[in-house]
């Protein structure tokens, strides 16, 4: 039998296969196209809201004033007296320990100028906090494929003037977001992963562990962070569940351990400084009220949180994403591993934040201590999913996100040019101020930056020129009206090279980089003195201000002359004396020598063994209260009645 087959038959055949290749090439050739498509329009939202925080921030550069408290300390860590903000003093006035060491390892790297050090990494790490918010986020949702993901609640961050002001400002607003954003993506890595590898894991957990020391409260993240993987499944390790939960722990403590072990011996407090003069566990609840609107209120900032709220319900619900716990000890475990549980731990941190932050009565910035909980809050919705198909009306959970798109769009462009605050050089009764605003209007400077900007703020030229026409020395005091300076003198006789100057003011950053190293600056509330921050609390104070030391006991401190004429004349003879009793109260006395005399190991022990004691120690700013609290002898009693 015989098989043939006619030329016209071959034709058709060869027909056939070509369409069928072709149809074939159109089939793989489509989602090739989507995929480009899909990480095209990832990596151009990464780029577009980078360059748009970018090109905001830096039109808003400055440093503020408690930026340049940083680099004080940093110049003594450069000229070799150690981690300080005036050379006889141990005082830790910087709250991110973190931020003042990167700041010194950039600055003895690139041997820059501080201040264009701290602009350049403040501004690097803002700009890397969005990079990763948005990374996590995107493994969140499912990557990009067969989607498209859409900046939103990363868009609606940078929308707002404070995020924008403090990218720049020389203080660790911007290393805070950075560290949340990098352990937001690689908790969302850690949760997706289908094998944990155990080198990575410690990774995670050791970032996490340097939370107390990038700032006090993020201690309420890394907590969360590390309990959600310490009580989760271990990965396999040749040594066993119970060696690597310990390994874990020893990982996650060694820095922040070993740091606090040596901050409570070489400054004798159990954290910064800082904290003792705002005493960050006071509660002004009020206040915080009022700051808390005072950010919400002017930009209508509820509006894209609720629409991106609903957009982030809506589109988890719609795709399966939202994932809750079989109520079983083993299923609540196996959950703790997953995308659903580290969403819950950022929301539930940005919340817990909030409430705090409310419950100390917030802060004088505008806005700034509540960007990190603003950040906390977005993450989930940095950006959102858009699938790539044919809308249908069926298809709600797009229409929903479209919407929210288009609302945080039109929302962002609004609340970019707003001004919340409009008392420029005022300071209104709340006590709130926008702080960039300020400065720039009182120096007269559009981007203060550098220490000699600052001259122009009132009393500085003044300042530096009293400290250069008395080389002998004395003490600086500002007038009760806050327009010019006293000099009270030192004793005779005066030693060779004089007494050594000693400036008494509340702005310390502009103050103490406008003044050698060898100058003391000290301040009435106590972020560099420490006898003002033991002091007691102004029950109605300006929030963050709330302590105000009286220079008499500056004047006995400092054992400047104590008598008229040559002391100001504003100051009361009496009081004067009545401090220098006050301060040979003996608990007083060790606490200013816990950071005075010279750093022994007993004395590291000593400071160590009462760290927690020297934290809740106050005193009365009033001498003669303060007498009375002490038991001492009154020079000056009252005459019984």
């Amino acid at each position: 039998m015989s098989l043939s087959i006619s030329p016209d038959e071959i034709v058709v055949a060869e027909q056939e296969t070509t369409e069928d290749e072709r149809l074939r090439g159109q089939t793989t050739r489509v989602p090739a196209r989507r995929a480009v498509l899909s990480r095209a329009t990832f990596v151009g939202g990464i780029v577009l809201t980078v360059v748009l925080f970018a090109v905001g921030a830096w039109q808003r550069r400055w440093i503020a004033d408690d930026g340049l408290i940083v680099l004080r300390t940093v110049r003594n860590l450069l000229a070799g007296n150690g981690p300080v903000f005036n050379m006889d003093e141990r005082v830790e006035t910087n709250t991110s320990t973190a931020w003042t060491y990167i700041v010194w390892f950039f600055s003895w790297l690139t041997q820059a100028r501080l201040e264009y050090v701290v602009l350049g990494v403040a501004l690097t790490v803002s700009l890397l906090a969005m990079v990763f918010a948005m990374l996590g986020t995107a493994r969140l949702w499912g990557g990009t494929t067969g989607q498209l993901l859409i900046p939103a609640g990363a868009l609606v961050y940078i929308a707002l003037p404070p995020a924008r002001d403090y990218a720049t400002s020389g203080l660790e607003s911007g290393l805070v977001i950075c560290w949340v954003g990098l352990l937001w993506w690689l908790m969302i890595r850690w949760s997706q992963a289908a094998v944990v590898r155990v080198p990575g894991l410690l990774g995670l957990v050791f970032l996490a562990g340097l939370a107390p020391l990038i700032r006090p409260e993020a201690s309420l993240i890394g907590v969360a962070a590390l309990g959600m993987i310490f009580l989760a499944p271990m990965p396999a390790f040749r040594f066993g569940p119970i060696a690597l939960r310990a390994l874990i722990v020893a990982v996650a403590g060694i820095v922040p351990v070993a740091y606090q072990i040596w901050r409570m011996g070489y400054y004798g407090l159990p954290y910064p400084n800082t904290a003792v003069a705002k005493d960050a566990g006071g509660a002004k609840w009020g206040q915080g009220m009022k700051y808390f609107w005072d950010l919400v209120g002017p930009y209508y900032l509820w509006i894209p949180l609720l629409v991106l709220l609903v957009a982030g319900v809506v589109t988890a619900v719609a795709r399966g994403v939202a994932v809750r716990p079989t109520w079983s000890v083993a299923g609540i475990r196996a959950w703790l591993r997953s995308p659903s549980a580290v969403v819950v731990m950022v929301l539930g941190s940005g919340l817990l934040l909030t409430v705090y932050a409310i419950r100390v009565g917030g802060d004088f910035m505008h806005g700034r201590m509540l960007l990190t909980q603003l950040f906390l809050l977005l993450l989930p919705v940095a950006v959102v999913p858009i699938r790539l198909r044919a809308f249908t009306p069926r298809d709600w959970s797009t229409a929903v996100v479209l919407v929210a798109l288009l609302g945080t769009a039109g929302w962002s462009l609004y609340a970019a040019g707003t001004t919340a605050i409009k008392t420029g050089t005022k300071i209104s009764s709340s006590g709130i101020v926008d702080e960039r605003v300020y400065y720039v209007l009182n120096t007269g400077k559009d981007h203060p930056i550098l220490a000699e900007d600052y001259l122009d703020y009132p009393r500085m030229r003044a300042m530096v020129r009293d400290i250069a026409n008395n080389p002998n020395g004395g003490l600086l005091l500002n007038s009760p009206s806050f327009t010019m300076w006293y000099l009270d003198p030192p004793p005779q006789p005066i030693p060779e090279g004089g007494s050594g100057h000693t400036v008494y003011f509340l702005n310390l950053g502009m103050t103490s980089m406008n003044v050698p190293l060898d100058v003391r600056v000290i301040d009435p509330m106590g972020l560099a003195y420490p006898l003002a921050a033991h002091s007691d609390r102004l029950a109605d104070g300006r929030i963050g201000h709330d302590k105000a030391l009286y220079p008499d006991w500056v004047v006995v401190d400092s054992g400047m002359v104590d008598i008229h004429p040559w002391m100001p004349w504003y100051m009361d003879e009496e009081w004067v004396t009545q401090a220098r009793t006050a301060m040979s109260c003996p608990q007083t006395q060790a606490l200013m020598i816990s950071v005075r005399e010279p750093l022994t190991f007993d004395r590291f022990k000593h400071n160590l063994r009462n760290a927690l004691n020297f934290a809740k120690y106050r005193i009365d700013r009033v001498p003669k209260y303060e007498i009375q609290r002490c038991g001492l002898v009154d020079p000056f009693p009252e005459p019984p009645r």
